[in-house]
């Protein structure tokens, strides 16, 4: 009977090196959301790592309209995700739940006028704009109120909705970009996110009047850098628990640029038709994904650490504008990796 007992633990043993997750050691693997779109585009290089990474990561590319879901409630779903700055500083701030690892995009706003209407630069952003009409896709959210808050730095008047005023800038709700951007649509400029703003340029080409790229949002906010659009966040406790799975993925995050400089379009569409959830329409297209359009949703990392300040400063002047949007974060907010 003695020998018997030693050689069903031998059997064990064996079993629990030879198949780790009978014993209780089974590979760890963590959730990875992203909104389809720009902010999508960061994920590519992580997810073709995915089998040198052993897997450890499950990257899920779904709705915007859900990505906040995904980090809220009592049990929240992501161990780590990419969502709008805004809704980072409201909802997480704190610091307790979530951590902020870095800026993942810095903008993707554009705008496209037609005829003899001069391109939207710092200097004479006053001069071309007033008393003309701008279509502001997203005018409630992140892109319209940073627009706001360039104007009002500027100390330049503005108006949103009603009867265009002359000594004004008469901003005008754009609910859906592809319906309602148009030559004809009734707007002198409109400020448009890619892809659809090259959309718009390349399918009004042969048209009596044809769209044309007149400046960007990024510059006027930021110069080069732009301004904060997407974060990366991880679970709080995850940084102590696992702390060489997230540099692993911040490494992924801060290579993302590079590889999208590189990738081809084909590459990229496959990585990410791989993990988008079943049914969703995606926003990039064999159509309208080229080289310049990667480069116009201004995908680059930046470690919490040297973007902490810009930030905040950011999420301030957006609370300046609207009050309930979003508030500036605690320290305890932003991670060092």
């Amino acid at each position: 009977m003695k020998k018997l007992s030693i050689l069903l633990s031998a059997l064990l043993c064996g079993l629990c090196l030879f198949g780790g997750a009978a014993c209780g050691t089974e590979e760890k693997s963590y959730s990875v959301y992203a909104p389809d779109g720009a902010p999508a585009l960061a994920l590519a290089q992580a997810i073709s790592q995915e089998q040198a990474d052993g897997n450890l990561f499950e990257y899920r590319v779904i709705s915007a309209a859900t990505v906040v879901a995904q980090v809220t409630g009592e049990n929240p779903a992501a161990d780590f995700c990419v969502l709008p700055v805004n809704a980072a500083g409201k909802l997480l701030g704190t610091g307790e739940q979530y951590k902020m690892l870095g800026t993942v995009t810095n903008g993707n706003m554009y705008f496209l006028t037609t005829g003899e209407n001069p391109p939207i630069t710092e200097e004479n952003l006053s001069a071309a704009l007033t008393g003309k009409t701008v279509g502001v896709v997203q005018l409630t959210n992140v892109p319209g109120l940073t627009f706001q808050t360039v104007l009002k730095e500027k100390k330049i008047p503005y108006t949103i909705g009603g009867e265009a005023q002359t000594d004004k800038v008469n901003l005008k709700a754009i609910q859906d970009a592809a319906a309602e951007v148009t030559p004809a649509g009734g707007c002198d400029y409109y400020l448009c996110p890619e892809p659809a703003a090259s959309t718009k340029i390349a399918k009004t080409a042969q048209s009596p009047k044809p769209f044309h790229l007149a400046g960007d949002l990024q510059k006027l906010y930021g110069g080069e850098e732009g301004y904060p659009q997407a974060v990366l966040v991880v679970k709080s406790s995850l940084l102590e628990e696992d702390a060489n799975a997230v540099k692993t993925l911040v490494s992924h995050f801060e290579k993302g640029a590079e590889f999208l400089r590189t990738a081809s379009s084909e590459q990229v569409l496959s990585l990410l038709a791989e993990k988008r959830t079943q049914g969703l329409t995606p926003s990039f297209t064999a159509e309208n994904l080229t080289a310049e359009v990667i480069k116009n949703c201004s995908v680059r990392f930046t470690k919490s650490a040297d973007c902490k300040d810009s930030v905040n400063a950011f999420l301030e002047k957006l609370k300046e504008i609207d009050p309930q949007f979003t508030a500036p974060a605690q320290d305890a907010f932003f991670a060092t990796v």
